[in-house]
This record gives structure tokens, C-alpha cells and sequence, in this order.
């Protein structure tokens, strides 16, 4: 039996308070930025030591296919994914999701941190760079946002819906599925998209890779053959170590999860 049979398709829930900037209003100065981002990993180190502490013994079944399937993907953001993922699928009407992609935005965007799941199969289909939004960083994603202008990329779980062509060449929208962190991407136009900024030369240039303005863009080699596995329906899981998210998502709060309240408390 596939695992998608697992997870049921979710709907969002009704938009909430206004959004927020999350850690910040404006993007860190470049200035020192070496040291700023040992000590935000530091804290990301003690975030995840201590999610690991609190899962450790009631893992999810499909975390355990995902960490199987792509081992360079950091467990504890798979798990984070596969309880969201179930989550969704508790609280939506009945049909089976069989793609999720995985977003760790805690990794600097010079390293793959995009996968691409096929459920029904256990098997990994895209390990691939992607971008994040001017306002969120530079390598590294510090910010995020849920504001029109930010230019900030959004945490938590998305649906892919349809795809189009667009000002960025064949694009699939994405509508946030979490008042107040991401419910506001479908107006926002962040989307899934091609871009040329993308790629291993400028990393080798400058580091990195290029920012969007808050899209998830991906390489324009792969851009269309991804869209094309996650359109109509698949799940997107954006994951950063921000308590405020950890704490407040409905959908890794499902059931009994002390585990999250541990990680946001130990940021």
C-alpha cells in the first residue's frame, strides 16, 4: 500500500489577523553577517536537539519513508513535513495526496534544500536549489512574511493548484493553507517558477544563489517538470526554525504535540 493512501487532501482555514513580519522588520545589514548567522545556527542547533528529544519516540510512518528516500534532508524538518502532510490530510475532504515537496529554509540557499516527494512509490524525485525573497536574506533566510510588498518568502504548508504562464514563464500558484503566516501568497503571487539566478554559477561567482521576490523559484532546467508533478493538488511544507510559527501552526498542533511548544520555547 502506497503511504498516500495516509494522507487525505487538506483545505485551508479561514484568514486570520493580519499578517506579520516574522524576526524583523526590515533585512539584517550585511554588516557582521558571518557572525549573525553562527549565532541564529546555534540556535537552530538547540531548536532541533530539542525537537529531536521530544519525537524521538513516536516518529510518523511517512517521516520514516521520507528520511529513507532522501537522506541529506535534515529528519526533524521531514518529520515537522509528515505531520503537517497527515495533519492536512485529518482535516480535508476525502482524496489522496501523492507528491509533497519540502522546503528547509534554515539551509543557505548556495545548497539544495528543495525535495520533492513521490508518496505513493517512497521514492525522492527532485533534490534541487531553490530561492528565497529579497526581503528574507542574503545566503542565508533570516525573515519571512505574510505582507504585500515584503518581498519576504512565507513558512508553512501550501497546495499547489494550476499551472500558467506568466511574467516568469510557466509558473504553478501555490495558496497558503495558515492564517497569518502564508494564507496571503495567492494574492501575493508567490508562485513556483523558473529563474536563471538559480544555478551553480552564481554560486560560484557570489556565493549564492539569486533572490526572487518571495516566489520559491527553481532552476529553469527542472522548473517545468517539477511544476508538472506538484500541480492539482499537491502539498508544499516551508519549514525555518521561527517559534512563533512552531507554536502557532494548526497543522503540526494536530493531536497531541508537546514536542513543537519544546521547540519554540528553546529558541
Amino acid at each position: 500500500m502506497g503511504l498516500a493512501s495516509a494522507i487525505m487532501s487538506g483545505t485551508g482555514t479561514k484568514p486570520g489577523a493580519e499578517g506579520q513580519i516574522r524576526s524583523g522588520a526590515e533585512p539584517a545589514p550585511a554588516i557582521n553577517d558571518e557572525a549573525c548567522m553562527q549565532r541564529r545556527l546555534l540556535s537552530a542547533a538547540s531548536v532541533l536537539l530539542a525537537f529531536c528529544a521530544g519525537i524521538a519516540r513516536a516518529e510518523p510512518p511517512l517521516a520514516e519513508l521520507l528520511a529513507n528516500a532522501a537522506p541529506t534532508a535534515d529528519r526533524v524538518v521531514l518529520t515537522l513535513a509528515a505531520r503537517a502532510a497527515e495533519c492536512a490530510g485529518r482535516q480535508g475532504p476525502a482524496g489522496a495526496v501523492d507528491r509533497l515537496a519540502v522546503i528547509d529554509y534554515s539551509r543557505p540557499s548556495s545548497e539544495p534544500r528543495l525535495w520533492v516527494f513521490d508518496l505513493d512509490r517512497g521514492r525522492l524525485l527532485f533534490e534541487e536549489l531553490v530561492a528565497h525573497g529579497r526581503g528574507t536574506g542574503e545566503r542565508f533566510a533570516e525573515h519571512f512574511s505574510n505582507i504585500e510588498g515584503s518581498h519576504m518568502s512565507s513558512l508553512g504548508l501550501f497546495r499547489a493548484t494550476e499551472s500558467y504562464d506568466g511574467a516568469n514563464g510557466y509558473s504553478l500558484r501555490l495558496r497558503g493553507l495558515e492564517p497569518g503566516f502564508n494564507d496571503r501568497a495567492f494574492d501575493r503571487a508567490i508562485v513556483m517558477h523558473g529563474a536563471p539566478y538559480v544555478s551553480q554559477d552564481l554560486i560560484r561567482k557570489q556565493g549564492r544563489i539569486g533572490r526572487s521576490w518571495g516566489c520559491p523559484a527553481v532552476r529553469s532546467a527542472v522548473a517545468r517538470r517539477m511544476i508538472d508533478t506538484l500541480k492539482h493538488g499537491a502539498l508544499v511544507f516551508a519549514y525555518y526554525p521561527d517559534g512563533q510559527w512552531l507554536e502557532e501552526s494548526s497543522y503540526l498542533r494536530c493531536g497531541s504535540t508537546p514536542a513543537v511548544a519544546a521547540v519554540a520555547r528553546a529558541r
